[in-house]
């Protein structure tokens, strides 16, 4: 099953945790809680998140500052967000947007009703929702095309190259679409390392780790990932 990776951000502890706990109930999310904006924008770096939940205020940087960094850095700038906020006025509403927010989940929030909310948010879930099975079977197809192709990289074969490059780049340009944009970043990348490989600026070791790192997000290990994304979560509620 893929997953919808995403990131969460509250300076408060007791706020994260139901965050935590509320997305717990639904598997199709795989998520980490952050307590800072700096935080989040090593992890949102490092993890490539389909989807973000900023709260507005927080110390040092709040969640509009945080929104403009994101946007600010190509490693980033796909993610869509989602402000988590007590300030939920029509004019709010309207600033959020037009800083380019996604849109806007009020505290107080129903944890029951929490993961339901954000899933709105993915196109997949809502107006693309008639061809989720398509789009699922295309990256099941990918996914075995790929993994065939992997097992040819050690003895540096070109037509493996080629090949993992042209469907990398067609992941690249749809998986945005349908609200993957974590997926998305991770084949621009594969896309990217198997270029340089067969431009030779790079060793096909190189392609193997973005392309390992692209498998997983297409089909996850869900029983290794979820507990340990549910653990950063809980330790980061239970720090400062």
């Amino acid at each position: 099953m893929i997953n919808c990776y995403l990131l969460f951000t509250d300076d408060e502890p007791d706020i994260r945790e139901i965050i935590a706990l509320s997305l717990e109930r639904d598997p199709f999310f795989v998520f980490r809680g952050c307590a800072s904006a700096g935080e989040a924008l090593a992890a949102a770096n490092a993890w490539r998140p389909d989807l973000a939940l900023l709260d507005v205020v927080m110390p040092e940087m709040d969640g509009p500052a945080l929104l403009a960094c994101l946007r600010a850095d190509k490693a980033t700038s796909h993610i869509p967000v989602v402000f988590l906020t007590a300030c939920a006025q029509s004019t709010d509403r309207e600033r959020f947007t037009a800083l380019g927010a996604a849109g806007v989940i009020t505290k107080p929030f129903d944890p029951m009703g929490l993961a339901a909310a954000l899933r709105g948010f993915i196109p997949l879930q809502t107006v693309l929702a008639p061809v989720r099975e398509q789009f699922l079977q295309r990256l099941d197809a990918d996914a075995r095309a790929l993994r065939e192709c992997g097992a040819s990289l050690p003895d540096g074969a070109k037509p493996a190259l080629t090949r993992i490059g042209e469907i990398a780049h067609a992941l690249a340009g749809a998986g945005g679409i349908y609200g993957f944009g974590g997926l998305s970043r991770e084949a621009t990348l594969v896309c990217e390392a198997a270029e340089a490989a067969l431009a030779g600026r790079a060793e096909p070791v190189a392609v193997e780790r973005a392309l390992a790192r692209l498998l997983e997000r297409i089909a996850p290990q869900t029983d290794a990932v979820q507990p340990a994304s549910a653990a950063s979560a809980t330790s980061a509620a239970s720090a400062a």
